[in-house]
C-alpha cells in the first residue's frame, strides 16, 4: 500500500509540475496580450512574492552554491520557478523515510557505544589524543555527530587494485560461519558476479545466512527483474533500496551508493568498486579502470556491520522482515590486532542534515601541514570545498586532485573540469589519469590520515547519495595508500598550468554555465 501511495504521489508531483510550466508560459502570453496594459502592476507582485522566497531561500542553512540556480530560476521565471521549488524543494517525499531512519538508528546506533564496547572506543579516543591532536578532532567529529566510533584493534589491508581486494573478498567469503551480509550501488549478472555467487550458494548450503542488497537505479541494465527471485530461489536473502517508481519521486535523488561486505562480524571490505564487470577490468569500456579499497578484520567491523542493518531495515517498506535482534549480528570477537592502528568506519545520510563527507575531507585538508592528496572521478565542488583546498594550497601545503583521463559521463566531465581553474588559480595541482577512467574515492595527509571509501568529490555523493568510509590513522595503510597515490601520478597528465591561464572565452563562457546547473546534476 505504501508503493501504491508513493506512486501516485510521484505522478501527482510530475503533473502538479507540467501544470505549472504551463501557466508560466500562458501568463507570458497573456502578459503580452491582454495583460498588457497591467503589466507593470503584475510584475511588481509577482518581484515581491519571488523577492521573499529567494530570502526565505538565502536564510536557510546550507550551502551558497545549491540554493544558487533555485534563486536564479525564481527570480527568472516567478511563477515557474516558485512552482517547482514549493513541489520539489520543500517537498515532504523523504519525510516517511526520515522517520524510518531515525527509529533503527535509535536502536542500532548505541549498541556501537554499549558496554565493553564504549569503553574500548573511549579508550581509543583517548590514546589517539596523546598521539596526535589534530587528527583527534576529525575523529571526535565522526563520533559525536554520526555516532561511529574510533578503534585500535583492528587490522587494515589497504589494495590498490580491485582485482586483488575482490581475490582477497572471495578468500574471507568461502571461510564465512555464521553470515555475509553484502551491500553494493551496482550488481552487474555476469562473471565477476557469477564467481562471488557461487561461494554464497555453497554457503549456503553450509547454513550460513547469506544477505544481499543493492541499489535499483545503480543496477538498471547490469541485472534482470528476476534477479532477486532467482537468489531468493537459492538460499540469498535478497533485497532492493528505492526501487524506481514512476514520476517526480524525490526520493529517488537519494541513492545507496555504499559498498560493504561483512563475514561473520569479523571481517569487512569496503572501497570503491562495485561487483560489475568492468571495475576489474573484465572489460574496457573507458579504457582501463581503477579501483581501490580496504579489509577491515578486528572491531572496527562492528560499524560495517551496522551501517548493512541501517539500509537493509530502512528498505523493507513492508514492515514485516525487520530485524528484531540486531545484538546477535554484533557480537565481541576477541581479537588481538598485529599493529595498533587507530581505524573509523562511518556512514553519511542525505536524510540527516549532516554532509559527514564533505566535512571529513574539509577537515583533513584544514588538518594538513605538509600535503594532503585527493583522487575522485568526479569533481563538482562547493564554494566551502573550494575555499578549504585553496587556503591550504596558499598555506603552502601540497594540494593536488586526480581525475580521469577518459570519462564515462561526458557531460559531467565537462563539469569536472570547469572547477579545475577555480583550483589551479590558488595553487592546488590538478592530475588527469591518462590510462582511463580513475573511480576510486581516496584522500591521504602527511603520511598520518587517508580515507578510503565510497564517497566521490561531487554534489551527489556529499549531498544526495546514502555513503560510507573508513577513516584511518598512524598505520602502515596510510603508507600503502600513498605509495599508491605515488605510482598513479606518474601515469597522470598535470592539467594545472593548461587551466590556470589557457582558458579561451568559449571555455569560460560554457564553464560559466556548467558550474551554474552543477549542483542539479
Amino acid at each position: 500500500m505504501e508503493n501504491e501511495a508513493s506512486v501516485k504521489n510521484g505522478v501527482a508531483r510530475m503533473i502538479l509540475s507540467v501544470i505549472v510550466i504551463a501557466i508560466e508560459v500562458i501568463f507570458i502570453i497573456l502578459l503580452l496580450t491582454k495583460l498588457s496594459r497591467h503589466a507593470a502592476w503584475i510584475e511588481i507582485v509577482l518581484r515581491v512574492a519571488a523577492l521573499l522566497l529567494v530570502l526565505y531561500l538565502y536564510n536557510k542553512p546550507g550551502t551558497g552554491s545549491i540554493k544558487m540556480p533555485w534563486i536564479i530560476l525564481i527570480l527568472m521565471a516567478p511563477i515557474l520557478g516558485t512552482g517547482l521549488y514549493l513541489i520539489v524543494g520543500l517537498n515532504g517525499g523523504t519525510k516517511t523515510m526520515r522517520k524510518r531512519y531515525r527509529n533503527i538508528d535509535a536502536e542500532l546506533m548505541p549498541l556501537l557505544k554499549a558496554g565493553e564496547a564504549g569503553q574500548a572506543a573511549e579508550a581509543a579516543g583517548k590514546a589517539l589524543s596523546a598521539k596526535s591532536e589534530r587528527w583527534a578532532t576529525v575523529s571526535n567529529y565522526l563520533s559525536r555527530h554520526t555516532g561511529y566510533p574510533l578503534y585500535d584493534n583492528t587490522d587494515i589491508v589497504y589494495y590498490d587494485d580491485a582485482t586483488t581486494g575482490l581475490e582477497a573478498q572471495k578468500a574471507d567469503l568461502r571461510k564465512a560461519e555464521r553470515f555475509i551480509f553484502m551491500e553494493y550501488h551496482a550488481i552487474e549478472d555476469k562473471e565477476s558476479w557469477h564467481g562471488l555467487q557461487e561461494i554464497l550458494e555453497e554457503r549456503v548450503r553450509a547454513g550460513v545466512e547469506v544477505r544481499v542488497f543493492y541499489d535499483d537505479m545503480g543496477s538498471i541494465g547490469f541485472i534482470n527483474t528476476d534477479f532477486i527471485q532467482r537468489l531468493e530461489k537459492v538460499g540469498i536473502k535478497c533485497r532492493v533500496f528505492n526501487p524506481f517508481k514512476p514520476g517526480l519521486n524525490v526520493f529517488l535523488n537519494n541513492r545507496d551508493h555504499r559498498k560493504i561486505t561483512v563475514i561473520d562480524g569479523k571481517v569487512g571490505f569496503t572501497g570503491g568498486y562495485n561487483i560489475a564487470n568492468e571495475y576489474f577490468n573484465l572489460t574496457h569500456p573507458f579504457g582501463m579502470w581503477k579501483d581501490t579499497g580496504v579489509r577491515l578484520e578486528g572491531d572496527a567491523v562492528r560499524s560495517l556491520t551496522v551501517t548493512f542493518l541501517e539500509n537493509w531495515n530502512a528498505a523493507d517498506f513492508g514492515g514485516n522482515r525487520y530485524d528484531l535482534d540486531f545484538g546477535k549480528y554484533l557480537p565481541r570477537i576477541p581479537y588481538t590486532a598485529r599493529e595498533r592502528a587507530f581505524v573509523q568506519p562511518y556512514a553519511d545520510s542525505p536524510l540527516d542534515g549532516e554532509h559527514v563527507g564533505e566535512e571529513v575531507y574539509i577537515s583533513l585538508v584544514n588538518k594538513a601541514n605538509r600535503y594532503c592528496w585527493f583522487i575522485t572521478p568526479y569533481l563538482i565542488l562547493t564554494d566551502e570545498m573550494i575555499h578549504a583546498l585553496g587556503l591550504a594550497a596558499k598555506r603552502g601545503v601540497d594540494v593536488r586532485v586526480i581525475t580521469p583521463g577518459i570519462p564515462d559521463k561526458k557531460l559531467v566531465y565537462d563539469v569536472t573540469r570547469s572547477y579545475y581553474h577555480s583550483l589551479t588559480l590558488n595553487g592546488v595541482r590538478v592530475y588527469e589519469w591518462t590510462p582511463g577512467f580513475c573511480h576510486c574515492k581516496m584522500c591521504v595527509a602527511d603520511d598520518e590520515a587517508a580515507v578510503c571509501g565510497t564517497i566521490n568529490m561531487d554534489y551527489r555523493s556529499l549531498y544526495h547519495h546514502f555513503e560510507n568510509a573508513c577513516l584511518y590513522i598512524d598505520c602502515q595503510a596510510v603508507l600503502d595508500t600513498r605509495a599508491d597515490f605515488e605510482r598513479t601520478f606518474h601515469e597522470c597528465n598535470e592539467v594545472t598550468e593548461k587551466y590556470n591561464t589557457g582558458r579561451d572565452r568559449f571555455m569560460k563562457i560554457k564553464q560559466l554555465l556548467l558550474r551554474l546547473f552543477a549542483p542539479l546534476l
